[in-house]
């Protein structure tokens, strides 16, 4: 398609007239079946909300089709509407637009549905099973119109995937403001996200997919591995080299466990049932290596430990054999956890052992009783050969994927008797108290000019900006400091990019407000050829309250609050935020965690300038203080560090109280 063509096909939105209907495309990973949860009163309303986005004059034939779709996959996708144009991240001054930050937003939509990227991309689905940036195609037509006719004096408003419409505003104001699944706290139970998304009224936006900040894989591969690093540095000697790491899940923000694995330096062994996420992961580079044969892959793996390989194995089939199988050879394995994606455990984010994953998908939409029983007994299967694993040795994590919580559920021996998990979080042992509380978050940019170069300038500017911090830094954040310059300056060789051309990096807030800063004068001096997006994953010290995962190391009681994540957003938006966004649910399910999250385009102006100050100060430090009033010793010591740097900053320190005085009391 020829770009003056693109540009119309945005600028039209939702056609007057049908596009054809176009074929189901078997050889694409599609979201699985959802169960039929509405009433016949329901479906007809899921059918009016739909028809309401298009002309009567459509409505009878579009009533059938949609009703279609409703019954053969439990929603309505508007297939006939998606666009035929190729869906990726295209350089900024492709898109049609009166706002270079609507621009923007446009490339990272794009990017969150490229093939190359999202998990489910005609249906919508970045990751997770069910990271959906939009309910419907209808829905991503008139948000781009929307947005290629969008000034700097209006803002969009995003409710669960719908564009509620263009509001004035003014130019200091976020461009976007998006909300997902924020429904009534009584109405979050799994049930109600499939009935309300059913309907077409709110819909699981995930981490980063809803806000339009996923970069691929590689969002994720940072933090897997400084996590894996630090766990391997935790075990025996503190050596990495020929170590085994053994876990599940190779599709969306899991699908980073085999980069991982080989730039942490172990041996990664990774269990994933479907081939086509395999496929996806080995044609892209990140799996070295797949086995389909248990026995093969554990002759490999013995092979590649006595080697000290650093080497990524997928085994395609059921984690719960992999498991059993390596318990039953009694294999020495260092690390081990699990990313399938749980938070969504009856809808495709757990397929159990002793089904296929075609019988898994017809159970789960035919009898959904019955595959709840077939998820929780393969649960407790999995436990007991993890608890096997442990007893040898094994150093074992939740991932925050919901696995604990749900094994709990289901009646696993996952509990202590003070009623606390058996096997910590890795944020209680590892991402807390090295990270969250210091500040170091998943800092990410994309390079709008879809320019290779461009990505490697910003990577260079990083590095230097880190390895000048890291001269005058505290000891404190030595190691942290050392980790984040040697990934920096391998990135590139790691070959990451999946999209966009995007980078992660885990910075803190000197570290990022010195990058960007540093990025907004190349590109105000030409350095870098085009504007840059900043964001960071949710999955942050102050974006999201999730007391099974990022705020599993708040102790006060406050880890089930959301305040938090609430001003995050709420303070983003008048510093300068091109966009915001907050959701319910996230990487360990609906109705267990609030996130918020940003989009800032820098485009090298004085006014940029300004925004990263404000902005990315508040953004870190809002998460330090409320750790700090946590107690938690690191962030004290950060949010001490943070007022002195910046005069105007003053924050509430707790008076800590000796263990006696309570003692006395209660005893």
């Amino acid at each position: 398609m020829e770009l003056n063509e693109f540009q119309k096909d945005i600028q039209r939105g939702i056609p007057d007239t049908l596009p054809e209907l176009q074929p189901y495309e078997s050889g694409v990973n599609h979201a699985p079946v959802r169960k039929d949860i509405l009433t016949s009163e329901q479906k007809k309303l899921a059918l009016r909300n739909a028809l309401r986005y298009f002309d009567k004059k459509h409505h009878s034939i579009l009533a059938s089709e949609f009703a279609d779709e409703l019954k053969k996959y439990g929603r309505i996708y508007m297939y006939r509407f998606r666009p035929t144009y190729t869906m990726f991240a295209r350089p900024i001054g492709d898109y049609p637009f009166q706002s270079i930050q609507a621009a923007s937003i446009m490339l990272m939509i794009q990017n969150n549905l490229d093939p190359r990227v999202a998990q489910h991309p005609h249906e919508l689905i970045t990751y997770g099973g069910n990271g959906a940036v939009f309910q419907n195609w209808a829905q991503y037509l008139l948000t781009m119109k929307y947005l290629s006719e969008m000034t700097d004096e209006q803002t969009l408003v995003m409710y669960s995937g719908h564009p509620m419409g263009l509001f004035p505003s003014h130019k200091q104001a976020p461009r976007v403001v998006i909300t997902n699944g924020m429904v009534i706290p009584n109405y979050s139970s799994a049930d109600h996200w499939e009935r309300f998304n059913a309907l077409g009224v709110s819909q699981y936006g995930q981490m980063t997919a809803g806000s339009y900040m996923y970069i691929g894989p590689q969002g994720i591969v940072h933090g897997t591995t400084i996590t894996v690093m630090n766990a391997a540095r935790r075990k025996d000697d503190g050596s990495i080299p020929g170590k085994i790491f053994v876990t599940s899940g190779l599709g969306g923000m899991s699908g980073a466990q085999g980069k991982a694995s080989v730039i942490a330096g172990v041996v990664g062994v990774i269990a994933e049932i479907n081939p086509k996420a395999i496929q996806k992961r080995y044609e892209q580079g990140w799996i070295d290596e797949v086995f389909k044969d248990l026995d093969s892959l554990v002759s490999r793996i013995l092979k590649a430990k006595e080697q000290h390989e650093a080497v990524s194995l997928a085994y395609e089939g059921n984690v719960v054999d992999l498991w059993e199988k390596l318990a039953e050879k009694r294999i020495k394995v260092d690390l081990g956890s699990d990313q399938t994606s749980l938070h969504n455990p009856w809808s495709g984010g757990y397929y159990p052992a002793g089904l296929s994953m075609d019988e898994s998908n017809e159970m789960m939409a035919r009898n959904p009783d019955q595959f709840k029983r077939e998820v929780q007994a393969s649960l407790i299967r999995q436990v007991d050969a993890i608890q096997k694993m442990t007893a040898n040795g094994m150093y074992f994590w939740d991932y925050g994927n919901a696995f604990l919580l749900e094994a709990s559920r289901a009646g696993a021996d996952v509990m202590k008797t003070d009623g606390t998990f058996r096997y910590p979080s890795y944020v209680q042992d590892i991402m807390g108290p090295l990270f969250f509380d210091y500040g170091f978050g998943p800092f990410r940019w994309v390079c709008t000019s879809g320019n290779p170069v461009d990505l490697q300038t910003t990577d260079e500017i990083a590095g230097d900006v880190l390895q000048v911090i890291s001269l005058n830094a505290p000891s404190e954040i030595n190691n942290q400091l050392k980790d984040n310059i040697h990934w920096i300056r391998e990135a590139g060789k790691n070959k990451m990019v999946v999209g966009s051309q995007a980078r992660i990096l885990y910075a803190d807030c000197e570290g990022r407000t010195k990058i960007a800063a540093a990025f907004n004068a190349a590109i105000r001096s030409g350095r870098i050829s085009a504007p840059v997006i900043l964001g960071r994953d949710h999955h942050d010290v102050s974006g999201t309250d999730s007391p099974f995962r990022e705020t599993s190391n708040i102790y006060d009681g406050s880890q089930f609050t959301a305040d938090m994540a609430v001003q995050n957003v709420i303070g983003d938006s008048f510093r300068g935020a091109t966009w915001v966004s907050i959701h319910n649910g996230g990487g360990v399910g609906w109705g267990e965690v609030i996130n918020g999250g940003f989009g800032m385009l820098l485009d090298g102006t004085s006014e940029s300038d300004l925004h990263i100050k404000m902005m990315l100060h508040w953004d870190v430090n809002n998460g330090i203080a409320r750790r700090a009033w946590a107690r938690n010793d690191e962030a004290i010591f950060s949010i001490k560090r943070a007022m002195l740097a910046e005069p105007m900053l003053s924050v509430t320190i707790p008076n800590l109280v000796a263990d006696e005085v309570i003692d006395q009391i209660y005893w």
